[in-house]
């Protein structure tokens, strides 16, 4: 008996049916330096990736199967001795059901990432104080994506994540790094980001991402639910509107149009059509930069 315990033991926790939580793919470009140490940066592109990839971001189990697939990008602008400036990419796609398919739901470009780095130093990170920049930022973007990931999943289910994310914002404040602050002149950064995700004036916005995925593109594949998740997702993204009545222009929903916009014009564009002139007025009011764009929206079917 103590035999099938123990290889049940070693089967439930092989390495083939646990892992980490992100599957990340990671890039460091140098477009604009002239690098006499090329390995340098070879070297810190494999230590993000098994920073992301090999660290336990969460309690919860995940198979292969489950890791959340998404890419960080990282530019080098420049550097002086071993001091960093660039701006960081992040792409985040979530699978959909029954389908090859994956929806775009973070797409985002963070240029206020400065940071020190020796060849082959250790990546640190601690939950509770600030140690480095480059790991507090990619640790802050890792609950950002892990915690849109369960919101799409489950209604609300994001909150533990976020509020990690707003700890390393807290943290990072005592250092002198940009990205971190309310103030500074833009509203458009880190701090504004997970404040958005946590403010209750962005439920609607939570809720959204959950109804648009599981109730609407999750359904998209069986051709009796097609009009009800069409009608489930133009409910949704009508919804937006409570939360631009609150925070107009704000830069969640920015975020959330870059990456859904051409997304959008297609679901209501293709196969079967639904009422869609009020969903018009709604997506315009909301992303006029793109109102040629929805001016598509019902024009198929």
């Amino acid at each position: 008996m103590k035999f099938w315990i123990g290889l049940l033991s070693i089967i439930l926790l092989s390495p083939s049916l646990q892992a980490q939580e992100l599957n990340a793919r990671v890039q460091v470009l140098t477009p604009n330096i002239q690098a006499t140490n090329k390995q340098l940066y070879t070297t810190l592109e494999t230590a993000i990736r098994e920073f992301l990839n090999n660290r336990k971001w969460t309690e919860e189990s995940y198979s292969l199967e489950e890791r959340i697939d998404c890419q960080f990008v990282l530019t080098i602008n420049s550097r002086s001795n071993n001091t960093f400036s660039g701006h960081l990419q992040i792409f985040y796609s979530r699978p959909i059901f029954n389908s090859d398919y994956a929806s775009p739901i973070l797409v985002h470009r963070d240029n206020d990432v400065n940071f020190e780095y020796l060849e082959f130093d250790r990546l640190d990170f601690a939950p509770n104080s600030f140690i480095s920049n480059l790991t507090s930022i990619l640790a802050y973007y890792a609950y950002i994506v892990i915690g849109l990931d369960h919101d799409s999943y489950a209604p609300m289910s994001g909150t533990d994540y976020y509020n990690k994310a707003q700890n390393i914002v807290g943290n990072a404040q005592t250092s002198n790094y940009g990205g971190w602050d309310s103030f500074g002149g833009s509203n458009k950064n880190r701090y504004w980001l997970v404040d958005n995700l946590i403010s209750p004036a962005f439920d609607n916005f939570r809720t959204c991402l959950y109804t648009y995925h599981r109730q609407g593109l999750d359904l998209m594949n069986d051709a009796s639910k097609i009009r009800t998740a069409k009608m489930n997702i133009k409910e949704a993204l009508k919804s937006l509107k409570k939360v631009n009545d609150q925070r107009r222009n704000s830069f969640l929903l920015q975020l959330w149009f870059d990456a859904k916009q051409a997304e959008i014009v297609k679901i209501f564009s293709d196969g079967a059509s639904i009422p869609t002139a009020d969903l018009k007025e709604v997506l315009i009011e909301l992303d006029p930069n793109n109102a040629s764009e929805y001016q598509k929206v019902g024009q198929g079917g």
